[in-house]
């Protein structure tokens, strides 16, 4: 089961990731974005889709209730209600992870060329 739940980690930073950063996802971030200025939907959205730590929870919300979810195997938690603890789950994992990777991107060494 560590297994499973680590890949469940990895894969809702994957998924995460894409959406928030990822240039195949540009042109509907940019729309949506656009709209946003008019629209608070569409505001909501744009501002989902610029954080990491919100995309993940319905990343979380998704994955527990298509996929598998960690809490109902772990906890026991009903059915019914996992989805939700599914989510902040993936929100903690995967701002877990992104941390760990944006100290990475912050402090790796510098290159001088000469």
């Amino acid at each position: 089961m560590m297994t499973t739940l680590i890949a469940w980690f990895v894969l809702a930073y994957g998924f995460s990731n894409i959406m928030v950063y990822g240039s195949i996802f540009e042109g509907f971030r940019n729309t949506i974005s656009l709209l946003g200025i008019r629209f608070s939907l569409f505001k909501f959205f744009s501002d989902l889709l610029s954080c990491m730590m919100c995309t993940s929870t319905w990343v979380g919300f998704f994955l527990g209730l298509v996929l598998i979810s960690p809490s109902h195997h772990l906890f026991l938690t009903p059915k019914w209600i996992s989805w939700f603890f599914d989510g902040l789950m993936a929100s903690g994992a995967v701002w877990a992870i992104n941390s760990i990777v944006e100290w990475f991107e912050e402090n790796r060494p510098k290159t001088n060329h000469l």
